[in-house]
């Protein structure tokens, strides 16, 4: 039977809300009572529906994160849309096994990390806006990545890629802070995807298809080989 962990302490309240959220949630709850006060019924059901919409979008559920050896951790909630092996990457030395997983609206879009270690380099890529769920967006979309180096050596590199409508992304983490597996690292707003480039010799156990929780789901495990990329391309 899996042990679990918490990453992050969790929270006090009973609907946790990424704090980039809050803005947009009393901006909108602002209005809406603006709305109320001029006795306008109409904008002010929309404006709390609105409201109520935006919250659910930017929630940020706790999460307990399997307690497993050399474990790869989902970094997002979504549908996985790429799973394969890449020959080459701008993140990472080598060829690798990419996992990419698509974030809906509908999704959580707090990111957390998908192993613990170190993180080396954050780097960020100015680029277009296609359908994040399209293969294209990878390299060609506006992206960040955080290149982190596992407890072992390993260089992963998770890479968070804006959507067609997502303009913002967030990351919380610098260079050379120590992360944990599960641990929030970031969000991407309204729509996006977020990349994960691994060893080559890492054992993938979900499908393209698969439905996958951040912080939770086990995407596959690290080999227990000697690690073959022991840095980040830099």
């Amino acid at each position: 039977m899996d042990q679990y962990t918490w990453a992050d302490p969790p929270s006090r309240t009973a609907f946790p809300v990424a704090a980039p959220g809050y803005p947009f949630i009393y901006a909108s709850a602002f209005v809406t009572a603006v709305f109320a006060l001029l006795g306008w019924p109409v904008p002010a059901v929309a404006g709390i529906l609105v409201t109520v919409a935006i919250a659910l979008f930017f929630r940020d559920p706790d999460r307990a994160t399997p307690v497993r050896e050399r474990a790869v951790i989902a970094p997002a909630d979504g549908k996985v849309v790429f799973v394969g092996k890449v020959d080459s990457n701008p993140y990472v030395e080598g060829s690798c096994m990419k996992i990419g997983i698509f974030m809906s609206v509908f999704n959580v879009h707090v990111n957390r990390m998908p192993l613990a270690g170190i993180v080396s380099d954050i780097r960020h890529y100015p680029g277009k806006f296609f359908p994040a769920d399209k293969d294209k967006a990878s390299l060609k979309n506006e992206r960040n990545a955080v290149i982190m180096t596992t407890e072992d050596g390993r260089a992963i590199g998770v890479v968070q890629v804006a959507g067609l409508i997502a303009r913002r992304i967030i990351t919380w983490v610098n260079s050379e802070d120590p992360v944990a597996a599960g641990q929030r690292f970031g969000m991407i707003c309204f729509g996006s995807r977020v990349d994960l480039y691994l060893p080559e010799d890492t054992e993938i156990s979900v499908r393209t298809g698969a439905r996958v929780s951040a912080g939770f789901t086990v995407l596959g495990q690290l080999s227990d080989d000697e690690p073959k990329q022991e840095a980040p391309l830099f």
